[in-house]
């Protein structure tokens, strides 16, 4: 069995990272970050295409592989065993991007955190965690944020 954990580098998704380290047994577990290629992003918001520069491109795709291995390597650091990680360019929309890396590697579970990096895009259009949990059709858990320390 394998467990998908998608990491986008927020806080959410540190949070969905270290939950799963302390509460699931140890099993093969790949750390999995989506980016958008330059075409997607131009298909999706085609009024924003004046003020993307084509050498943004390269750019996504270097800090998803840094955000991947920084998951790893918290996954790895909050005790996960056998940590691989993947940065994978999203054709139609991360969501489903996450739900087809699961079937592929036919991962027993996902875990993604509540919330990410997408900000107003995810009020606008729907988070990718909700997606997820609809159309994935294998075991999902959606990590809520960490709650702040209550103050005496």
């Amino acid at each position: 069995m394998t467990i998908l954990v998608a990491y986008d580098g927020s806080a959410d998704a540190r949070t969905a990272i270290e939950f799963a380290a302390k509460h699931l047994s140890a099993e093969p577990t790949v750390v999995l970050t989506v980016w958008e290629p330059l075409l997607v992003q131009l298909r999706k918001y085609p009024l924003a295409a004046a003020g993307i520069d084509p050498g943004t491109e390269d750019e996504a795709q270097v800090q998803a592989e840094q955000h991947a291995k920084e998951g790893a390597e918290l996954a790895i650091a909050s005790g996960l065993a056998d940590v691989t990680y993947r940065a994978v360019a999203d054709n139609e929309s991360i969501w489903k991007t996450i739900v087809d890396v699961a079937d592929e590697i036919d991962a027993s579970l996902i875990v993604t955190g509540s919330r990410g990096l997408a900000g107003v895009r995810s009020v606008l259009l729907g988070s990718v965690s909700n997606h997820v949990l609809h159309h994935a059709h294998r075991p999902t858990l959606i990590v809520p944020p960490a709650k702040a320390p209550r103050q005496p």
